[in-house]
C-alpha cells in the first residue's frame, strides 16, 4: 500500500503573548489565518490523513485542530504526543514507528528544528534549500511518498513530492 507523510510545521506563533513558557505560546493572528488555508488546500488536494499526530504545545495543538477542522477530521481523533515537542530525529522516527500500520496517510504536526532534520533524513541528498534558506517556515507542509511500513524508516527512504508554503495558497 502506498504511504504518504505530511510534515506540517505549526503556524506562526505569538511571541508577544503573555505565555510564561514556550510550550504555552499560542498562534499569532497570521497563524490563525494560515492554518485554515493549509487545511483547505490539503482537502482540495485529496490529502485527508488517516492518522494525525501532533505536539501538544499550544501553537501546534491549535494548528492541528484548525487544519483538521478544514479536513473534516474529528478533533478527538488527533493523537497528541509529548515526544514531538522539542524532539530530535530519533524521537520523531519513534513517533512515526508508532503510527497504525493501516494508516496510508499520516499528518505530523510539530516544530523546527526537528521537523527539518526529519525531512532531510528521509529525503537524503535530493533536497534543495529554497533561496531564503528556510526549508520549513511556519505552516509549511512537506509531502513525502514513504516506504511500505512506518517502522524502521531509513535515511533517504522517501521521495519528496512537494513543499507548500501558505503564501503559495
Amino acid at each position: 500500500m502506498p504511504r504518504e507523510l505530511l510534515i506540517l510545521r505549526h503556524a506562526k506563533s505569538d511571541w508577544s503573548s503573555d505565555a510564561t513558557v514556550d510550550f504555552q505560546r499560542p498562534l499569532a493572528k497570521r497563524g490563525k489565518h494560515d492554518a485554515p488555508k493549509v487545511g483547505a488546500w490539503l482537502y482540495r488536494e485529496g490529502l485527508v490523513p488517516d492518522y494525525v499526530v501532533s505536539s501538544p504545545a499550544k501553537r501546534a495543538q491549535q494548528t492541528a485542530e484548525i487544519v483538521c477542522k478544514r479536513l473534516d477530521y474529528k478533533k478527538k481523533k488527533i493523537t497528541f504526543d509529548a515526544t514531538i515537542y522539542a524532539a530530535e530525529l530519533p524521537a520523531l522516527l519513534a513517533v512515526l514507528a508508532r503510527c497504525p500500520s493501516a494508516a496510508g496517510t499520516v499528518l505530523l504536526v510539530g516544530h523546527n528544528p526537528g521537523l527539518e532534520e526529519l525531512l532531510t533524513y528521509l529525503i537524503g541528498d535530493d533536497l534543495d534549500l529554497p533561496a531564503d534558506g528556510k526549508l520549513l517556515p511556519t505552516a509549511t507542509v512537506a509531502r513525502l511518498e514513504m516506504p511500505a511500513t512506518w517502522c524502521d524508516l531509513r535515511a533517504a527512504s522517501a521521495q519528496l513530492v512537494s513543499i507548500t508554503r501558505p503564501r503559495q495558497l
